[in-house]
């Protein structure tokens, strides 16, 4: 969250950037900041409209500076294929009955499972370059980010390869999401590992109102695993049904802030269950020393860990070669915010058992 100093800072006039029209230009990397024209972008349209059920759609210009600072792109390590549904298919899901809606700044984005046979998911998600008002009210509001409103990020596309590519260990197990975003990782271990239950959570409440929508849509191909959305906060006390009951936890690029670090080590220590074959996985790039630092927790908290670089032929395979030639599809590809390692967090080998 952002001081008031700090907001005070960003809005001070001599350093605003020009508006027209509701739309901010800026250049690239013009002075001040970048970030802080995109922060200062988002913060005067709050302040100066308390409420607003507009979208904003930023121009090519800003679109273009949050390009240079971000290191996300559309689909990623592209492991699993998807595509925007047309009008015609869109009309088709829509005209069932009990049919999901999406507003303007929505669309249904349509995820072809690497698996045998016909496995599919249909995702409702947020448009690229579209900034609703109400996500930073209810963001201080809840003291959460909203990066999983963003995108499918890059890591969580890794995720839910890896967990199809390793399915079998889902089989009968429960399993729990952790900052799930739009859920990908954890529906789609609900679609095809017959997992006995597949619980995916995140802070923000709006990001959970995707998720429920997208469990609903996709209600048919789970068969027989029971499958739900919670809102999660990991530095709140949790449930006593909550505690030990989980056989896997898994996460994707869940270890940026380095402030949620301690509650998220204690969140996997309380809701792991108690056993030598259960573990947490997370897939997290190192992203300076984030990673690092969130691994001392880990010890901190009583647990251990391994860390693995190559862990899938496929996945590093496209990191090699991102990193050795780059790629028109990934300009700005980093190894150190871009690839993500496997981290399987597990309880110590040598502690008692129930």
């Amino acid at each position: 969250m952002l001081s008031g100093a700090t907001i005070k800072n960003l809005l001070r006039v001599d350093k605003m950037p020009p508006l027209k029209g509701g739309i901010v230009s800026c250049k690239p990397g013009s002075s001040p900041s970048i970030t802080s024209r995109i922060l200062r972008f988002a913060l005067v349209f709050v302040l100066s409209f308390n409420h607003t059920e507009l979208p904003i759609f930023i121009d090519h210009s800003i679109g273009t500076c949050a390009k240079d600072i971000s290191r996300k792109t559309p689909g990623g390590f592209k492991l699993i294929s998807c595509c925007p549904l047309n009008g015609q298919m869109v009309a088709e899901l829509q005209s069932a009955e009990r049919a999901p809606q999406i507003g303007r700044n929505e669309l249904f984005i349509h995820y072809t499972l690497p698996v045998e046979g016909d496995s599919e998911l249909i995702m409702i998600q947020r448009l690229d370059d579209c900034i609703d008002l109400d996500d930073f009210e209810i963001s201080n509001r809840h003291g959460i980010d909203t990066t999983g409103l963003v995108c499918c990020w890059p890591s969580e596309d890794a995720l839910a390869y890896f967990c199809i590519e390793n399915g079998k260990m889902f089989r009968s197990k429960r399993v729990l999401e952790l900052g799930s975003g739009y859920g990908l990782a954890g529906l789609a271990i609900a679609a095809n590992t017959d997992a006995f239950e597949v619980v995916i959570s995140d802070g923000n409440p709006q990001v959970i109102d995707y998720v429920q929508r997208n469990i609903d849509i996709n209600a048919s191909t789970f068969k027989d695993t029971k499958v739900k959305s919670m809102i999660l906060h990991w530095s709140q006390e949790h449930s006593s049904e909550m505690l030990n009951r989980f056989d896997f936890i898994i996460a994707s690029d869940c270890t940026f802030f380095k402030e949620f670090h301690k509650s998220l080590a204690q969140t996997v220590k309380s809701l792991l269950k108690n056993s030598e074959a259960s573990e947490a996985i997370f897939l997290s790039p190192r992203r300076g020393d984030s990673l690092t630092k969130f691994l001392v927790k880990i010890k901190d908290s009583g647990l251990d860990y391994e860390l693995v670089e190559n862990y899938n032929g496929r996945i590093w395979s496209l990191h090699q070669k991102l990193r050795s030639e780059g790629n028109s599809s990934w300009p700005n590809y980093d190894e150190d915010h871009c690839y993500p390692l496997l981290l399987r967090i597990v309880f110590p080998k040598t502690r008692d058992y129930p």
